[in-house]
């Protein structure tokens, strides 16, 4: 439809892929750590900065669809660096284990890509005693961050190249529980909403995102942090959804985007020069976009920041 095909100010829209917008950027010399990168967008978005020439870590649970992918993108890429590494966001040690690995192998870092997560499942708490969506979507993420982030400085200064983090969240940011982020009842299961949830890790990912390109700013450090909603894509993301995971089969397949145009804003905010210097910013179809009220609260992202340190910790 033609609406899809509207171009925004990028010059790219809904219907643009991860390809199209990576289009002529050379990523050779980059290396990237893209979580969740074993299925939907994650893999898309691998297969697309293999193709930029980004040596690409797949950080991932699922250890043998990661060969499957990284097999799938070789046959295709035969110059294309792909490793793999575990790692499990809903679980602290498994997410320190793998900083502590990727560190010391000696790789420099320039991008990072948060993209994994679960979507609106029945309540569950993670190996940590916290509740799972919240768990794997924003503090996994967090952890791995903050970790990580003295690596990706040095990287910067010694190649004088931009490095980015890309945090994949959602338009389910609008929909959250009346405080936003529940910091008293994080793990209460009698009120809990499987979809309120996941809201409320999408949300935090929004001001995770605005915290720390403030942070990043006040350090005069060469790297950015922007967060994106990839839109309405064909994945298994709605597997815990019955009935909409029907839909998504049928219907859902003509209107819905594929993960090559799903992938499309992680990959243009990842590689693309039109978004150089640009941080603290949330984009929809590979351009600016509004988020909720309560999305650009900085007393909140503030408060979430020191939550999340608190239980990290």
């Amino acid at each position: 439809m033609w609406l899809f095909k509207r171009k925004g100010p990028s010059g790219f829209s809904y219907s643009s892929t991860a390809e199209q917008v990576t289009h002529g950027v050379d990523g050779s010399g980059l290396t990237a750590i893209v979580t969740g990168a074993s299925s939907g967008i994650g893999s898309e978005t691998t297969r697309t900065l293999a193709l930029r020439g980004v040596h690409v870590i797949m950080a991932v649970r699922n250890m043998a669809a990661a060969k499957d992918v990284k097999e799938a993108i070789v046959k295709e890429i035969p110059a294309a660096k792909v490793d793999i590494m575990e790692l499990d966001l809903s679980s602290l040690a498994s997410v320190r284990k793998f900083a502590d690995d990727f560190i010391s192998s000696g790789r420099s870092l320039n991008l990072l890509i948060n993209n994994a997560g679960v979507m609106a499942i029945p309540f569950m708490l993670s190996k940590d005693n916290i509740e799972l969506q919240f768990a794997t979507n924003h503090l996994g993420h967090f952890l791995l961050t903050n970790l990580l982030l003295e690596k990706m400085k040095e990287t910067a200064r010694e190649t004088k190249r931009e490095g980015r983090i890309v945090n994949v969240a959602s338009e389910a940011h609008y929909v959250t529980y009346r405080e936003g982020i529940r910091f008293d009842k994080i793990n209460d299961q009698q009120s809990y909403s499987r979809y309120m949830a996941y809201g409320q890790s999408k949300l935090a990912n929004i001001l995770f995102t605005t915290e720390l390109a403030k942070r990043l700013k006040e350090d005069g450090v060469e790297i950015t942090a922007n967060s994106l909603n990839p839109g309405a894509i064909t994945t298994n993301l709605f597997r815990h959804m019955t009935i909409v995971n029907g839909f998504v089969c049928t219907i859902g397949r003509l209107v819905l985007k594929n993960v090559q145009q799903g992938a499309s804003t992680t990959c243009y905010l990842a590689l693309n020069p039109q978004v150089k210097g640009v941080s603290g910013k949330y984009f929809l179809d590979n351009n600016l976009a509004t988020t909720s009220t309560r999305a650009r609260d900085m007393d909140l992202a503030k408060k979430l920041w020191d939550f999340s340190m608190d239980l990290v910790k």
